[in-house]
């Protein structure tokens, strides 16, 4: 594995360039791959973005979203004969190939050269090339700093910067992380000078929202939120039959679970997603508590020491009780309090 620096002269001429974010994707790992294709471009490369899977409605502003390629659109073969010839395959924003499921066999099958660019605790070694900190607020923020070791800060336009800047935004909790460095600010000061306006990217992400996705938010607050004061714990859930009632859409979910987390005195806070075929869930924290261990140890995830997510393929019910069942196990560790 060698630095990401050495890639500068590997990319002085046109290459067949993939760049593919992990299954479901969020603001940060769109955004990354769409600055990062607005980069490569520039340098008259064949570049293709790969989703796994459709990713929302909020985040298809992004300068590049028409051009993206989702794997599980009726697009296979055409992304199948891509990567067989493409000479380097960027992975974004996950650092293990299952978190992209069946692309991750096409991936690790073709000779492309790979690099990562990644934040996420857990790292497999599959890529030639990594940037990869898990200090970092984002993977977005990589992206900025990889402009810098290439030399190419300068090719940095308002789309990208744009790109860039949401990414940054929604994995800091528009800055409420600790994980929003100073680093992290002066970042976001020159993407400001670039041109960003942070209240248009602001907008675009969080008021964008339909009256289904505000009505199905109303009744899981009131029907499926469970506090349990003796763990500092609480949970929603929500069953396939909620989701159709709703007509869900991909990202309707999404920040959910910290409206379980911002409840007085919680210290751990999950959701419980049907996705018929599977149990998906996100876990959140604040202080000491590790989320990325307990799902880790339980729920067959990872990610963040505060943010993580797990997959089950059991049904709902009996994973809501399982999870209710760990929490005796915890009691001592969320019951004490934060340093």
């Amino acid at each position: 594995m060698q630095h990401i620096e050495a890639l500068k002269p590997e990319l002085e001429k046109p290459r067949k360039i993939a760049v593919i974010p992990h299954r479901r994707p969020d603001a940060d790992a769109l955004g990354s791959c769409l600055a990062l294709y607005g980069y490569l471009v520039q340098g008259e490369h064949e570049v293709k973005v790969i989703s796994p899977d459709e990713y929302p409605d909020f985040l298809k502003w992004m300068k590049g979203n028409e051009s993206v390629l989702v794997y599980e659109n009726g697009e296979k073969r055409k992304i199948e004969k891509f990567l067989e010839t493409a000479d380097f395959i960027f992975c974004l924003d996950f650092s293990s190939l299952d978190r992209i499921e069946d692309l991750g066999k096409l991936v690790a099958a073709s000779k492309a050269v790979k690099v990562l660019i990644d934040h996420h605790p857990g790292k497999e070694n599959f890529a030639a090339y990594e940037l990869y900190d898990t200090k970092a607020s984002a993977t977005a923020e990589l992206i900025y700093d990889f402009l810098h070791l290439m030399g190419a800060i300068d090719t940095l336009t308002v789309d990208m910067a744009e790109c860039i800047y949401a990414g940054i935004m929604t994995d800091t909790g528009s800055f409420k992380y600790s994980s929003t460095s100073s680093k992290v600010h002066r970042t976001i000061a020159d993407l400001i000078d670039v041109g960003v306006t942070p209240e248009k990217i602001h907008r675009l992400i969080y008021d964008t929202n339909s009256e289904n996705k505000i009505k199905m938010l109303g009744f899981v607050l009131d029907q499926r939120l469970k506090v349990l004061r003796e763990f500092n714990t609480a949970y929603m859930y929500i069953s396939d039959d909620d989701l159709k009632r709703f007509q869900s859409k991909n990202g309707d979910t999404e920040g959910l679970v910290n409206y379980a987390l911002s409840i007085e005195g919680i210290k751990l806070a999950a959701l419980f997603i049907d996705r018929t075929d599977s149990v998906t869930m996100s876990f959140r924290s604040v202080g000491d508590f590790s989320v990325s261990e307990f799902a880790s140890a339980h729920f067959n995830g990872g990610g963040h020491k505060n943010a993580s997510g797990g997959k089950m393929t059991i049904p709902l019910g009996e994973v809501v009780d399982f999870f209710e069942s760990l929490l005796p196990f915890y009691k001592d560790q969320l019951r004490q309090p934060d340093a």
